[in-house]
């Protein structure tokens, strides 16, 4: 009898231990997801350039974390929800961090190029105006 109470006992650790890969209704696609939570790095970047008092950062952060998730066709709710959820698969969210940073330095390589343009484009203007100061 014990053996067959252990047996059971084995068996249902097993079934229950065994959850399916199924995501559950509600969580943002995992490709959605590293693209929105890109943005929301980029608004967090965005606020730290803005007197941070209370006020202020509920004036211009809900606006714009609004407009982030009305783009992306959710909200803070759902949001969460599948935050909270990839947080339970930490190898997940490694992989989408590393995208996240990836889509971080393209777009920061990016304003880096169109900034070495510009300087390039400010300093032959210069030139020029000197030369015909002369």
């Amino acid at each position: 009898m014990h053996k067959y109470i252990t047996l059971f006992f084995s068996v249902s650790l097993f079934l229950f231990s065994c959850k399916g890969d199924k995501t559950p209704d509600g969580i943002i696609k995992r490709n959605q997801m590293t693209s929105l939570l890109t943005e929301v790095h980029l608004v967090d970047g965005r606020m730290y350039g803005i007197f941070q008092s209370q006020d202020s950062l509920n004036k211009y952060g809900t606006s714009r974390y609004d407009a982030l998730f009305k783009r992306y066709h959710t909200d803070s709710a759902q949001f969460k929800k599948s935050f909270k959820y990839y947080a339970t698969k930490p190898a997940e969210l490694q992989k989408m961090y590393e995208q996240i940073l990836a889509n971080l330095k393209q777009k920061t390589d990016s304003l880096n190029k169109v900034q070495r343009k510009t300087d390039s484009l400010n300093r032959i203007k210069q030139r020029e105006l000197n030369k015909s100061k002369i």
